[in-house]
């Protein structure tokens, strides 16, 4: 099949193109976030990435952060989130689990704690279910911190959460009132 690396490598180019720079190939997503398969097969040989339908689900299915899906006849791909393109994903809003969890670099902690955990550059904030994914997320930019988020009491206060295919939790924002310093 492929290598590891080039696994990664090619994984990492596809989030950027699938989430926040589709013209890079001269790709357009449609509303939903969804592109043609064989376009972007097509786009991707033309900038020199040499991928087969045969590898670009290899990629999609051995990827463990699940960031990208089909649609159920492999004529379309879209990322499951994350994007800084403004589309509509066609999530429902979804009671969330009483508590989630959101990791970042104690960088960031001051800010949080004066406005909240914003979307900033993306459609949503992200948020896990479980610890672990929250400090791996928070490990890719620093040292690691754990927000606990009361999200049960977020959802009570008519706050809408959606539930990516990936299981990535999203919302809009989280207010500082709903923010707990996790403690193991």
């Amino acid at each position: 099949m492929i290598s590891e690396k080039e696994n990664v490598k090619t994984s990492k180019f596809l989030s950027l193109v699938l989430r926040h720079q589709p013209e890079l190939i001269g790709l357009e997503l449609d509303e939903n976030g969804w592109v043609d398969v064989d376009l972007l097969l097509k786009k991707l040989i033309g900038h020199g990435i040499q991928l087969d339908l045969e590898i670009l689900r290899y990629i999609v299915d051995t990827n463990s952060k699940k960031r990208f899906s089909f649609d159920e006849k492999f004529n379309k791909i879209r990322a499951s989130q994350g994007h800084s393109v403004k589309i509509d994903l066609g999530y429902v809003p979804q009671m969330p689990p009483e508590i989630l969890y959101h990791g970042t670099s104690t960088k960031n902690i001051d800010s949080i704690l004066q406005l909240g955990i914003e979307k900033r550059g993306r459609q949503h904030v992200h948020l896990s279910c479980d610890i672990e994914t929250a400090v791996k997320v928070a490990q890719r930019h620093g040292k690691a911190f754990i927000f606990e988020v009361l999200a049960g009491q977020m959802y009570i206060d008519n706050i809408q959460f959606y539930l990516s295919e990936n299981g990535v939790w999203l919302t809009d924002n989280v207010p500082i009132k709903y923010l707990k310093q996790y403690r193991p």
